[in-house]
């Protein structure tokens, strides 16, 4: 039988058949004195070994039913949970990832120099049942904080440090681009670089390369240290998702046309509509003008060919650029969007209106008011309307 060390002595043996002189045999009190000793040590050695054992009882338990609990209560029996008395000085940028733990939160604060024990921290969440709702980002903390506060500063989701970078309805990737410099750390170079690598922002096959209408216009946080291809490529997948969402491909087909189209026919909507009921009915003008082979005689997209910013309003010098976005020159739709539409405006594009309107025109550029007529002389008459208004009104 193998000897385990802890309160065991060896296996008595028959006395030698052969004398020992020098050796003599000891006597019986010396021989109950001796016993008494081992019974001492044997003793002492077990009192010795009980708060180990406990220790490896906790551990074996807490591994059972989760090893950062286990840690740290042997790190409170042991007293390992030391903490900064604070405030902290310096600063720290602390990110939050998807999934973190509270002991994994309390590991990177701890490399991070921000708390002094991952127990002191583990302490703090578990007394704090708001430590449950830590949201994943980036945080500015201190070094050497007490760990309550550095708690403190996580449960509170006005604390994320993230720039919030709004791209409206219609802009055009000049205005995107100057809308993320103006919010963010990237400069106008790295949006401008990252536009050109199109298959690395996941533009769709239908897009031929040109991100400009695949942008899609919504509110967008920005993260310390996110690139610029990494914001744009969230705004393309936006557009990809609300093309699924909406069942573009089906829909587009259903009307003759193909996704980009749709969203070329939501672009130019952008600028000649500017109220959600006049939309359904500007596209059906559309597509009635295109069924016609008329030119849709757009000055929309005339300002997008001359690099005009937001205006409707062209001279007859722009409407004779050659480029083909204008449709003063060309017939049927220009080559691509000339700006990103949003969501109300590409569902105007898959559902127009029934009517014979082949004109539209906005009478009140405040209200939005919006004519619609089936001839060239009931057009120039609402023509008339606006010219009326424009004598009296500083919108014009």
């Amino acid at each position: 039988m193998s000897n385990l060390g802890i309160g065991f002595e060896p296996e008595e043996h028959e006395p030698s058949t052969t004398p020992v002189e020098d050796h003599p045999r000891p006597s019986r009190a010396a021989s109950r004195s001796r016993g008494r000793r081992a019974e001492r040590r044997r003793g002492g050695r077990m009192h010795s070994c009980l708060p180990v054992l406990v220790i490896l009882v906790v551990v074996a338990v807490g591994a059972w039913f989760g090893g950062g609990w286990a840690v740290d209560k042997v790190r409170q029996v042991m007293g390992e949970n030391p903490d900064y008395a604070g405030p902290g000085s310096g600063a720290v940028s602390f990110e939050v990832h998807q999934g973190d733990t509270a002991v994994l939160i309390g590991r990177n604060l701890k490399a991070a120099g921000v708390v002094k024990s991952v127990g002191a921290f583990t302490d703090a969440a578990r007394t704090d049942s708001r430590s449950r709702g830590i949201q994943v980002g980036f945080y500015q903390l201190k070094k050497q904080m007490k760990a309550a506060d550095a708690l403190a500063v996580l449960v509170n989701p006005k604390n994320l440090v993230q720039a919030r970078v709004t791209i409206p309805e219609g802009y055009r990737i000049k205005d995107i681009t100057k809308a993320i410099v103006d919010k963010t750390d990237i400069t106008a170079v790295q949006v401008q670089t990252a536009l050109k690598d199109t298959k690395a922002l996941g533009l769709p096959p239908e897009a031929k390369g040109n991100p400009e209408g695949y942008l899609f216009p919504a509110t967008y946080s920005v993260v310390p240290g996110e690139t610029a291809a990494q914001l744009l490529g969230q705004m393309v997948a936006k557009t990809v998702a609300v093309e699924k969402q909406l069942d573009i491909a089906a829909k587009a087909q259903a009307l003759g046309l193909t996704p980009e189209q749709i969203l070329t026919v939501a672009s130019i909507l952008e600028y000649e509509g500017s109220r959600d009921q006049d939309y359904p009915k500007i596209a059906r003008a559309i597509y009635n003008r295109l069924d016609k082979g008329m030119a849709l005689q757009s000055d929309a997209t005339v300002a997008y060919a001359n690099n005009l910013s937001g205006t409707v309003w062209t001279t007859q010098a722009q409407r004779d650029n050659p480029s083909p976005y204008n449709t003063y020159v060309h017939t049927g739709l220009p080559p691509g969007p000339i700006g990103s539409p949003g969501e109300k405006t590409i569902e105007a594009a898959l559902n127009p209106a029934d009517g014979p309107w082949l004109y539209w025109l906005v009478v009140n550029l405040k209200t939005g008011e919006t004519k619609f007529n089936t001839t060239l002389e009931g057009h120039n008459q609402d023509k008339a309307l606006l010219d009326k208004y424009c004598q009296t009104s500083d919108a014009c």
